[in-house]
């Protein structure tokens, strides 16, 4: 879909359901208050007995510390203040992160003109299409999309996973690290100090390459796996890609010299609970929670990184999340409103979560 599809979707189904949506309305604050929650905002304050949180965990760029390092004559600007190439200054550009944005990013400067050095760091290699399909509809149809959060050993880990290296062209075309190099986008590995307005990158290229690929192939495994399984004849034979060529990467930058003109730091992003005022976060200010089930009672999440299944962060992993968390906030308003309801009601039963207290 095109942005201006999916911005017609969610318009549509704002009308469908009549939905009381409130436009250029921003919430300052969220506070618990009486027997639920306070919502302040622009355009008034809402009392409620239940909150969904759906402000998404990409609210704020994810700068490292390693920026203050950096000379201040050298401009350093992030996706979210990124117009185009030709708002750089003239020179060459160090592009920090090489997930979907980073790649994307790398990409388009390097073709208005502008030299790019791209910083890797462990990364998310995929093809655009396999076997003649769209790479998203082999990770629903062989189910990987809805892994659950609860069958991952390391949650918070793969709640922490970059992006995929994906781009969304009408032509359907892979951008990988071979397409970059290619098209004289030079490598470096992950940044790791600034000393002495020197930029240093790990020697580790090299690993980081064969672990994406290893893990790309496996995928692709599965996904063959799944397709003999399940007899589809009707996509194309099973592919490989040539690994990721390894450069001969530089492993330091002066950054003093004035040949490196600005920084992109396409390094990720982070939630932005400033207006929370509720104790649910971490020490790391990441949001407690169980699956979408927040530490507070009346109080969900949605839309965060492998909330409940892999594909939670995704418009598609929206509906089945949302159907868990639903059954789960009625059981509990249930709860709360007769004292006689047992929490093992069979409205609750279906969740394999008990209410919040």
């Amino acid at each position: 879909m095109t942005s201006a599809e999916v911005a017609a979707f969610v318009s549509d189904y704002a009308d469908r359901t009549s939905a009381p949506v409130r436009t250029q309305t921003a919430v300052t604050s969220v506070r618990a208050g009486g027997d639920g929650y306070q919502v302040s905002t622009t355009s008034g304050d809402i009392s409620c007995r239940c909150l969904v949180l759906a402000s998404g965990a990409c609210n704020l760029p994810n700068v490292p510390a390693i920026r203050e390092g950096v000379p201040p004559t050298i401009e350093c600007v992030t996706p979210m203040d990124y117009g185009r190439p030709d708002r750089l200054p003239q020179g060459a550009v160090l592009v920090v992160g090489a997930s979907a944005t980073g790649v994307q990013l790398a990409e388009e400067i390097q073709l208005s003109g502008h030299p790019v050095t791209l910083s890797v760091g462990e990364h998310v290699r995929l093809p655009r299409t396999y076997r003649g399909r769209d790479v998203l509809w082999w990770m629903s149809a062989s189910g990987v999309w809805d892994e659950r959060y609860d069958e991952i050993d390391d949650i918070n880990r793969a709640r922490g996973l970059p992006s995929p290296q994906l781009v969304g062209k009408p032509e359907r075309t892979t951008l990988d690290l071979n397409v970059l190099g290619e098209l004289g986008v030079r490598l470096v590995g992950r940044w790791s100090a600034v000393r002495d307005g020197r930029a240093l990158f790990s020697g580790g290229l090299r690993n980081q390459f064969t672990l994406a690929d290893l893990k790309m192939n496996r995928l692709l495994d599965t996904f063959d796996s799944w397709a003999r399984a399940n007899g589809r004849d009707e996509v194309g034979p099973p592919e490989r890609f040539e690994p990721t060529r390894v450069p001969d990467s530089k492993l330091e930058l002066d950054l003093k010299s004035g040949e490196i003109r600005s920084i992109v730091w396409a390094t990720g992003f982070r939630p932005d609970y400033s207006w929370l005022h509720v104790p649910v976060l971490d020490q790391k200010g990441r949001l407690r929670h169980d699956g979408g089930v927040v530490a507070a009672p009346g109080l969900y999440a949605i839309g965060l990184p492998f909330l409940r299944r892999r594909k939670s962060s995704f418009i598609c992993g929206a509906e089945d999340d949302a159907r868990d968390l639903v059954d789960h906030l009625a059981a509990h308003l249930d709860a709360s409103s007769s004292p006689r309801l047992s929490p093992s009601s069979s409205r609750h039963s279906g969740t394999g979560e008990a209410p919040p207290r």
